[in-house]
């Protein structure tokens, strides 16, 4: 049996609705449950969202009521004249981008339909259960939890697969015979889909923080990342092995002890424009395939560079 685990969401949910259904209870409210289930559909993963939601649920609601006002008041208090409502009514919600408050509005359609009758008295039962609700939803929303542990503990390990690719590429420039999985590379993509995730919620939770420098840099990884698969079929092409490539693996070792937040780039641009000089001094290439394979290597030089460039582009505070 799978352990059960209740998160930092469920436990907000369950206060919030509780504390709605109790307000609503205590002010005398008919339908108070219906407070809690506002509550319940309001709490959502970030604080934007919630927002959005909220608006929506709010905006649908008030609608609805004036969309029972006039349904009711002419076609009278029968199943038919519901179906009718809820018809014309839906359309009207989807056209204004009020989707998410179908099902709530549709409650405060119901509840009014179940009295039979249409006062200020019930329309201000149905905003107070509205507002409650919404209010408390939001109200216990304000809290998120710090993720900035966690999405520093998947840049940590993003690095991590990062500096073994670049061994891996050292290993095999060394040893044509070494081989490798390439799982460090779907084990990258990985955590950067879950950087980028955890990133971009915690812009949601600001609202007024419009991106993030987590963000930020897992989608700069996500570019060098492309960059690495695209080094891989030239590496995998590569089968003598010249003084140029064992050269090149030392760089690649290099690269990886390099792996890390701060931006070290420009050091080594210079490092490859060394590199680049060096290759033209040595001597011509002695036949057919050492042209193939240099030119090959003089090929992944480049796209290092561009791996580099893009690194060095980055801008960052302190992460």
């Amino acid at each position: 049996m799978p352990a059960i685990k209740i998160g930092y969401r469920t436990v907000k949910t369950a206060i919030g609705t509780a504390l709605a259904i109790g307000i609503a209870q205590w002010l005398g409210l008919e339908f108070y449950s219906s407070a809690g289930i506002l509550t319940i559909l309001c709490v959502k993963v970030t604080q934007k969202r919630s927002l959005i939601s909220s608006w929506e649920r709010f905006a649908a609601c008030i609608i609805g009521i004036l969309f029972a006002a006039v349904f009711f008041n002419v076609l009278g208090y029968h199943p038919w004249s519901i179906g009718l409502l809820i018809l014309l009514f839906i359309p009207v919600l989807v056209a204004l981008n009020l989707k998410e408050g179908i099902i709530t509005s549709s409650v405060i359609i119901l509840h009014l339909y179940t009295l039979e009758y249409l006062s200020w008295k019930a329309v201000g039962n149905e905003v107070a259960l509205i507002c409650i609700g919404i209010g408390i939803a939001l109200f216990v929303n304000l809290y998120m939890p710090s993720m900035e542990h966690t999405v520093k503990k998947i840049q940590s390990d993003l690095e991590e697969q990062f500096k073994s690719i670049f061994l891996e590429f050292r290993d095999y420039l060394y040893d044509h015979n070494h081989l490798w999985d390439g799982h460090e590379i779907t084990k990258a993509a990985q955590l950067i889909d879950e950087g980028k995730d955890l990133a971009f919620r915690d812009v949601e939770n600001h609202t007024v923080r419009y991106e993030n420098e987590y963000y930020l840099y897992f989608r700069m990884r996500e570019k060098q990342l492309e960059l690495i698969e695209r080094m891989m079929p030239i590496l995998s092409s590569i089968d003598q092995r010249y003084m140029q490539g064992y050269i090149l693996g030392n760089f690649f070792n290099e690269l990886s002890e390099a792996v890390h937040p701060g931006n070290t780039a420009v050091i080594y641009l210079d490092s490859i424009e060394k590199l680049r000089s060096k290759f033209r001094e040595m001597d011509l290439p002695k036949d057919r395939e050492e042209f193939e394979t240099r030119s090959k290597l003089l090929h992944l030089l480049n796209e290092i560079e561009r791996y580099l460039q893009i690194k060095k582009s980055f801008k960052k505070s302190d992460i």
